[in-house]
């Protein structure tokens, strides 16, 4: 089957993006003496204008082209700026005349950009809509504290181990501060969306696959300032534990599935009671009514974001302490010292090594419930941290019996025999 000629793909999707925009700009240019002189037709051949300028002259012709154009939509805007001070389908006129020379080199980034041009315009109203009248004055201080966390801070933080004993990473602690932010920004939309008694446990359960212990540090958080949610944010903190256990089912298929054939009953039952303790305190919190509470305030907690990256940083350090202290006494210590931070790179670790052959699948059975529980003494210390005494009251049952229900398990099929 031959292909298209790239240039001719180029001028169907400079052809499409013109179209596309400029029906949106059709239904909007009005009617009579006041409507737009930009509409599809204008649209269509300025696209098209960009790709021939692109096709025949290049960069330099196509800067021409685009000059030209802002020229003409600057003329148009000046006629009509008494009746319309919005820029809107001026910058679309230019934009649209260099996606059609765009789409002359990187069609499909052309065709792309062409979509959310038209996207954005077609959705006025309901951006206006929330900017003006659902996005509070908080909501929009704390988007812009999350996007300079993620955008400016992030990538400027060394991606190297420094400090004492090399146990802390600047980029991974505060990699850890942006989930915090994340996790609690996605309870609060949750929580906006569908309401506080749906919400948290659905945030809970999403969440859990980016981070358990940040998910019950942000639910914590959530919880002691609004002790109404104290019933919905228990369910979402132990919920996360399921997005953990089939997190780590997944990993150890793709690192060792002889691993998990021995492991998967202690998963199983693991994660069963996790869901059956998450779903009881999600059924109280839907059967009971919540009254106050409030749904608009801050998306997440700046001060519990960087608590929790503290916290993370001291369990760090005290793990790579009593390691350089007891020696590496083998896999069970290792398992056990990484399984503070993480679970799930101690069991891959101890997958890694079935797979090589340097290991039995029954030995790696106690190195990944170790760190499964050392990981759960982390999630402790976070929700009795950020949450308080109540708050940890409800959770830290619910945890201890997730890592209970994964030793039983084991031992229930052999795998550790006393």
């Amino acid at each position: 089957m031959a292909s298209l000629d790239p240039m001719v793909i180029g001028f169907l999707v400079a052809l499409g993006v013109g179209l596309l925009v400029g029906i949106d700009r059709e239904r909007r240019k009005g009617e009579g003496p006041t409507r737009r002189s930009a509409g599809l037709r204008t649209f269509t051949v300025v696209s098209l204008l960009g790709a021939v300028a692109m096709t025949v002259g290049g960069e330099l012709l196509l800067a021409v082209a685009g000059l030209g154009v802002v020229v003409f939509a600057g003329l148009s805007y000046w006629r009509a700026r008494g009746d319309d001070p919005g820029l809107t389908t001026e910058t679309a006129l230019v934009l649209t005349t260099l996606l059609g020379g765009l789409a002359m080199r990187e069609p499909a980034i052309a065709a792309g950009l062409g979509v959310i041009v038209a996207a954005l315009l077609a959705a006025r109203t309901t951006l206006h809509r929330f900017v003006r009248s659902v996005l509070t004055a908080e909501e929009l201080r704390d988007l812009l504290i999350f996007a300079g966390a993620t955008l400016v801070v992030l990538p400027l933080l060394p991606n190297k181990p420094i400090g004492p004993y090399d146990a802390l990473n600047l980029r991974t602690v505060w990699l850890v501060i942006v989930l915090v932010m994340a996790v609690g920004a996605l309870g609060y939309i949750a929580v906006r969306l569908v309401g506080p008694r749906y919400g948290l446990p659905l945030a809970g359960l999403a969440s859990g696959f980016v981070s358990s212990s940040a998910t019950i540090g942000a639910m914590g958080s959530r919880a002691a300032r609004e002790t109404e949610l104290l019933r919905p944010a228990v369910a979402g903190a132990v919920l996360s534990s399921v997005a953990t256990v089939v997190q780590l089912a997944i990993l150890l298929a793709a690192t060792s599935p002889a691993a998990l054939r021995t492991l998967w009953p202690a998963l199983a039952l693991s994660g069963a009671a996790a869901a059956i303790y998450g779903g009881i305190f999600t059924l109280r919190a839907i059967e009971r009514p919540i009254s106050g509470a409030d749904v608009e305030g801050h998306a997440f907690s700046l001060t519990a974001a960087l608590s929790f990256a503290a916290i993370l940083a001291v369990v760090l350090l005290a793990a790579a302490a009593a390691q350089d202290w007891l020696g590496e006494a083998g896999v069970l210590l290792a398992a056990g010292l990484a399984g503070f931070a993480d679970a799930h790179s101690a069991a891959v670790s101890a997958a890694s090594l079935v797979a090589d052959g340097r290991l039995q699948p029954a030995q790696s059975t106690v190195p990944i419930l170790t760190a499964l529980t050392t990981n759960t003494l982390t999630k402790t210390i976070f929700a009795v941290t950020a949450g308080g005494r109540v708050f940890a009251a409800y959770v830290v049952p619910g945890l201890l019996l997730i890592a209970a229900a994964a030793w039983i398990g084991a031992f229930l099929v052999g795998a550790i025999r006393l």
